[in-house]
């Protein structure tokens, strides 16, 4: 496997007028995150027609993109997906026209546009980031799956119908480690802990 790798801006400052400057990474052969949420937590998922919506255009897209969803969990207002990225070039293309598409579909069943439709004033659309190890996919597969469970919409992941599991855990965490899929001695700060003496 190759180990292109682009960013979102071709700016080589970190911070612009004071603020961090975020920025996507697109790299080949990578495991990543990436969640979303709609515009002021809008609940513009709440019923099953835009549902369907997001999973059509999600299928199309991915299958597109060569990107294979491991587990992908959406609720009312965001979504979170896990999965492997064979081709990075096509990741930022690939949310663009998957966010585009959601965006004016799912408007057009709503009462009243959402405009925009995703993200925050001030924050980007979404949040995608590489997986360091098996622990941190571990993490993030067992967050993703429990979605539901943690907004009280269900007990069991199993019981709700917009949790999807394309790959289980060990299959993916095995094959990832073959392909070299992880973004390897990068440190996690978020569950790096001081060592107790």
């Amino acid at each position: 496997m190759t180990s292109w790798t682009r960013k979102s801006t071709h700016s080589s400052g970190s911070y612009y007028k004071g603020q961090h400057r975020f920025e996507h990474w697109y790299r080949d052969n990578q495991v990543y995150f990436i969640t979303a949420r709609c515009r002021e937590r809008f609940p513009a998922f709440a019923s099953e027609e835009a549902k369907a919506v997001f999973w059509e255009r999600f299928a199309y897209y991915t299958h597109e993109a060569l990107f294979t969803p491991w587990v992908t969990s959406l609720v009312v207002n965001h979504y979170h997906v896990l999965g492997y990225c064979k081709v990075g070039e096509k990741l930022g293309s690939m949310m663009r026209k998957f966010h585009g598409s959601v965006a004016k579909l799912v408007n057009d069943l709503l009462p009243q546009r959402q405009v925009p439709f995703w993200g925050d004033p001030g924050h980007q659309a979404y949040f995608d980031g590489c997986i360091r190890d098996e622990k941190q996919c571990r993490l993030a597969y067992r967050y993703t799956l429990t979605q539901s469970i943690r907004h009280g919409l269900c007990q069991d992941w199993r019981d709700y119908p917009h949790t999807k599991v394309n790959m289980e855990l060990v299959t993916g965490v095995r094959r990832a480690l073959e392909l070299g899929a992880f973004l390897e001695g990068v440190p996690y700060k978020r569950y790096q802990r001081p060592r107790e003496n």
